[in-house]
């Protein structure tokens, strides 16, 4: 698609000027904001920033939730020709610290006070910043910082030389080219500072559109934007495709309340992480199994008939006549009556990536009438990589190459890719760029997996991490500790794990318990306890938990590849990691080498066969304070399975 997001704007404005263009809840109560209303906006936020001083060519930070006026920001830099630069609205202060400096940021827009509160800590370390606007004036009134104004004196400033310049606006979008800088998105920071990761208006819009015909999606289609518009998943599939197609966006009112205003939109195209759909699922469980005898019959019932049918139907195969009227009596009594509980209702397409999702997760989506997907891509690759074809969609692939896009694998296993949507480059950092573009165009994307004969995409694991079992009986056998990882976490009551085995004789594991969905199962047997610290080391838990790792370990013992990568020795985490603690990334990834450097003494003990280890560790609260948390954790044997076949 060669245009702009600013001409996609004025586009819409032209063809649709009273059609809803985003909607806002406020007080309970769903604003909409046609494309119209948008653009005059846009306009006047433009020229305020125009007489602010703001470049073409620079960065502006934009930090907050998914708000009208903040979409509204980054649409009015980019029509300047500037650069929106958004960043984690949960990330702490010293965490902005780089992303600043690198990117020479002299302007920030952000949401409320707490992000006002963040820049002005670290002003004395980013000298750069000179203006900072807020959009939510509450608590601010007596801020008197330098350069700091309100979102609406930014309008007032923009309304005034708009009205003066009524050609302006139109002759600055034309400026604005394809290959133009767009956007800029930092990466996660997992080995060290993140890198900003460059793009074009092209590379992201060819990417959002190549998306939207493999799914033909069109202006009609609600869409909910709930997560954090710095991750680039989030900005393709709520601003990128919602220039390209034209549809509706729906901010909720706030992060409480998205269960709710998901319910309310029902949105037809939907995005989550596997970790969403995970906690989803996992309420309906707690709700049925606190449910009466009567309802949990009717429910497993059912729920039996749709695991058997549902996924035909919705691969579109034959079923018989009867189990057609068997799953319609389901779809009445319980498949539709939870759809609409879930907010799915209405979706026509739901994707999620980022991790591995569970078969049975997969399963149960696809089952009960909800066209679950997966996807492949990163933020380098602008998302779309791979997409699952309706009626192909598989939990152990994320989909075939879809188009103007080739792959290839090295002779490592690792997958390249080449495409109109990769990155320009990493910003002021020549040596990584050259790390993962080759001269001919081939993006390294470090993933390890191979084609099926299908055609379809299968991942293994990072190819930095993959490694090989040293000593002992599996001597030489491969560990792909991401692979064993989301097979633990396929369970309901497992909620992170990190996994360590490379250059050892044994792959050990540390456990997240999911303290919701083992807390009810707890309650339901009577066993009583006093917060996390105290539920994980309960003995009943630690046996429920070894009866997951078993499980996993009689399946690896079937897989020719990695039947090696069976868990000998586990414990349970005395805290849930945290990404402020620094052990998850802001997109909830493992940090796994930082938490094996972290927790030393637990690794120690677990290859010294120890049955219980003390640790203390210092945690970090919501409002900075920090503390500690302390226990003597257990440390448990595991039972593995003689392979079936050798491991590689």
């Amino acid at each position: 698609m060669k245009t702009t997001f600013p001409q996609l704007l004025l586009k819409h404005a032209a063809e649709r000027p009273d059609a809803a263009a985003l909607r806002e809840k406020e007080y309970g109560i769903w604003q909409p904001h046609s494309w119209t209303a948008l653009t005059a906006l846009v306009e006047k936020v433009a020229a305020g920033l125009h007489q602010a001083g703001l470049r073409r060519g620079e960065h502006m930070v934009v930090i907050g939730a998914n708000r009208p006026r903040l979409y509204a920001t980054m649409l009015a830099a980019q029509s300047l020709g500037a650069i929106p630069v958004p960043l984690y609205q949960d990330a702490v202060a010293a965490e902005c610290v780089f992303p600043l400096n690198n990117a020479e940021v002299r302007f920030a827009v952000v949401e409320d006070q707490e992000q006002v509160d963040k820049l002005l800590e670290i002003r004395d370390r980013c000298p750069g910043i000179s203006h900072i606007y807020y959009d939510d004036p509450r608590g601010l009134r007596k801020y008197s910082e330098e350069g700091l104004a309100s979102y609406d004196t930014l309008i007032e400033s923009g309304s005034e030389f708009a009205r003066k310049n009524p050609q302006w606006f139109r002759a600055e979008v034309a400026k604005v080219q394809p290959d133009d800088v767009a956007a800029m998105f930092f990466t996660s920071g997992t080995t060290g500072n993140p890198k900003g990761v460059v793009h074009t208006h092209g590379s992201l819009l060819d990417r959002a559109t190549a998306g939207a015909e493999f799914d033909k999606l069109t202006s009609s289609e609600e869409v909910l934007a709930y997560l954090p518009p710095a991750w680039i998943g989030q900005n393709i599939f709520s601003y990128a495709q919602w220039l390209a197609c034209g549809y509706v966006v729906n901010c909720p009112e706030s992060a409480s309340t998205v269960t709710i205003d998901l319910k309310e939109v029902g949105p037809t195209y939907y995005f989550a992480p596997p970790r969403i759909f995970e906690g989803l699922l996992t309420s309906v469980m707690i709700r049925m199994e606190d449910a009466g005898s009567l309802k949990r019959k009717m429910f497993e019932a059912c729920m039996n008939v749709a695991k058997r049918v549902g996924p035909a139907l919705m691969d579109g195969e034959n079923v018989g006549a009867l189990d057609k009227l068997k799953y319609a009596l389901g779809d009445f009594l319980v498949y539709g009556p939870l759809r609409n509980n879930l907010g799915f209702s209405r979706v026509r397409v739901a994707y999620t990536a980022g991790e591995a999702i569970g078969p049975d997760l997969f399963t149960f989506y696809r089952s009960i009438g909800i066209n679950l997907k997966q996807l492949y891509g990163s933020t380098e690759t602008a998302v779309f990589v791979c997409l699952q074809p309706d009626n192909q969609a598989r939990a152990d692939t994320v989909g075939v190459p879809i188009r103007g896009v080739q792959i290839k694998l090295a002779d490592n296993g690792e997958i390249l890719v080449k495409s109109a949507g990769l990155l320009k480059e990493y910003y002021k950092n020549p040596a990584a760029t050259a790390e993962v573009l080759t001269p001919d165009g081939w993006y390294h994307t470090s993933d390890a997996g191979f084609l099926d004969a299908n055609g379809h995409l299968k991942i293994i694991d990072r190819v930095k991490d993959v490694g090989r079992i040293k000593g002992g009986p599996n001597d030489g056998a491969m560990f792909a500790p991401k692979y064993v990882e989301n097979k633990l976490k396929f369970f309901p009551h497992i909620k992170e794990v990190v996994a360590l085995g490379d250059g050892r004789e044994r792959v050990c594991v540390m456990i997240n318990i999911d303290f919701d969905a083992v807390g009810n199962w707890a309650e339901r047997r009577n066993l009583p306890y006093a917060g996390y610290t105290d539920l994980a080391q309960k003995p009943e838990v630690y046996e429920f938990i070894r009866e997951c790792v078993e499980k996993v370990n009689a399946d690896l013992a079937n897989d020719t590849l990695l039947a090696g990568s069976q868990i000998s020795r586990f414990l349970i985490l005395h805290k849930e990691l945290d990404a402020d603690d620094g052990e998850l990334t802001r997109t909830n990834k493992v940090r796994r080498g930082f938490i094996a450097d972290k927790y030393g003494v637990l690794v120690d003990a677990l290859y010294a066969n120890r049955t219980e280890q003390y640790i203390e560790t210092q945690v970090k609260f919501e409002d900075g304070r920090t503390g500690s948390v302390s226990a003597t954790l257990k440390l448990s044997d595991a039972k593995t399975f003689t392979p079936v076949k050798a491991a590689a």
